[in-house]
């Protein structure tokens, strides 16, 4: 490494947040980047492992090391084409993963990992302002016809690997505008819009077609797809939310957190969203159920909507504050996670569930509750338990949904197919070659592994094209 003892002579820096009564006021993002003199410190930090645990911990094994130590010399534009070799978008990464390389980072040993995550953001983000980040042209075309169901992360990814290996890649996506859960679920305050419209962009410059409000198995045939194109990769993520089947449910008030998020989404894109169906939370009460990313999103919305006061419900036990390094590192920890929208205003509770919603006129007004033990049976599996008299209530004018998703939506395509499922309910395809039961059909993504981070969803379409044009042409140069 270029500075041996860098890790012992610089402190760790992050990107900091503008302050909270400053950030509730809108949903633009709010990270002030590092300037490029304290980013190349950062990387200065990197040290010289016999194992560089980061590319055990990083899904799409980032050479984290080695553009550490071009930053650090002032490579950045070297740095940039390393960090593209590895990961087609990490300008959303940067943003939105939670980082498993941090945790796997030798220095994480004693809490202070190098800032990987900052310095892969402030590396592709000057790659754009400088203008380094051009269309990627194939040198030869093939004469092989490749369709890519859902326009998320795995299915760009996809889309853009094989347009790069000389094919024709049309990506069909089912709603009005290109990017999945990053363009319909995630807030934008979290990551702005127009990130993926300039990948677009590049993509179409790479002949990449996209073809929007096509929903395969309604308004367009899979069996028009399996004729008009060689291989068809279904990315279309898990998108059938975890309900809460009590007593109540039908009330209004009572929504899936999607439902909500995407509306609000909307709104920042200039959409008008129906009045009769708008979901908003000002001035209300809001409970949400689910302690995951999903539900700090909807924590942050909802603080930027003017609710009247924020809670959060989660199922588990609380996790600790602290790790024990000696038993999960470099694994990824469970322990306590307190996200910017958890800061901005949020009453947290662990180990409760809802046993019913009351309401009012229709309306919900209130969730009962009881607390639960957590415990292992004698086959080591997690089981709980109600606590005898732990009974209470909360007050909620709005309750939103956000347990996780369970799998992809089975109605129309995936069930007009008969491909085969696993027995959680996701596309049966190994990891190998990312193949249904059925020989050109392809899945990648959520909808293979089931809800995951999008760094697993990038690794999974890059595999999946890797796959693709292997069982095109017979071999493949695309990198795994």
């Amino acid at each position: 490494m270029g500075k041996a003892t860098g890790f012992m002579e610089i402190d760790r820096l992050e990107r900091e947040y503008e302050p909270v009564e400053d950030r509730i006021k809108h949903f633009k993002e709010f990270l002030i980047p590092l300037d490029p003199e304290k980013v190349s410190a950062q990387g200065a930090r990197c040290m010289d492992c016999g194992i560089p645990y980061c590319h055990q911990g990083c899904p799409v094994n980032n050479l984290i090391p080695d553009w550490n130590d071009m930053i650090y010399h002032g490579k950045w534009r070297e740095a940039l084409d390393l960090l593209h070799s590895t990961n087609n978008f990490p300008e959303f990464t940067g943003r939105i993963c939670p980082a498993p390389c941090e945790s796997s980072c030798t220095l994480n040993i004693t809490d202070n990992p190098v800032a990987i995550k900052t310095i892969e953001c402030s590396v592709v983000d000057r790659g754009w302002s400088e203008g380094w980040i051009k269309p990627e042209l194939p040198i030869k075309h093939s004469d092989k016809k490749v369709a890519v169901i859902g326009s998320g992360p795995s299915g760009l990814a996809c889309a853009q690997q094989l347009a790069r290996a000389g094919h024709s890649v049309v990506v069909f996506e089912k709603n009005e505008r290109i990017g999945g859960l990053l363009r319909i679920g995630i807030p934008d305050f979290k990551m702005e819009k127009t990130l993926i419209d300039r990948r677009m962009a590049q993509m179409q410059s790479e002949g990449v077609e996209f073809r929007t409000n096509s929903y395969i198995g309604k308004n367009i045939s899979i069996e028009k797809l399996m004729n008009d194109f060689d291989a068809v990769a279904f990315c279309g993520g898990s998108e059938t939310p975890r309900d809460l089947p009590v007593s109540g449910r039908q009330l209004k008030g009572v929504h899936f957190a999607m439902e909500f998020l995407s509306q609000q989404n909307d709104r920042v894109s200039g959409k008008i969203v129906d009045k009769d169906v708008e979901i908003i939370a000002k001035g209300k009460k809001v409970l949400v159920i689910g302690g995951g990313d999903t539900g700090s999103d909807c924590v942050g919305t909802s603080n930027r909507q003017g609710a009247m006061s924020v809670t959060q419900l989660e199922l588990l036990d609380q996790p600790p504050e602290k790790e024990n390094k000696a038993l999960t590192w470099p694994n990824w920890p469970m322990k306590l996670r307190t996200s910017s929208s958890h800061q901005e205003g949020c009453e947290r509770n662990w180990s409760v569930l809802t046993k019913s919603f009351e309401g009012n006129n229709g309306n919900v007004n209130k969730l009962n509750c009881v607390n639960v033990e957590w415990y292992k049976d004698s086959n080591g599996r997690m089981k709980m338990v109600e606590v005898e008299g732990s009974e209470f209530s909360f007050q909620a004018d709005l309750v939103l949904l956000a347990m996780g998703f369970v799998h992809p939506i089975h109605e129309g395509l995936i069930n007009d197919l008969k491909v085969n499922l696993t027995p959680a309910g996701n596309i049966d395809a190994n990891e190998a070659k990312y193949q249904t039961s059925i020989e050109k059909f392809f899945a990648a993504g959520d909808s293979r592994r089931g809800q995951s981070l999008v760094v697993w969803a990038i690794k999974e379409g890059r595999q999946c094209a890797h796959s693709i044009d292997n069982f095109l042409m017979g071999s493949s140069e695309l990198p795994r």
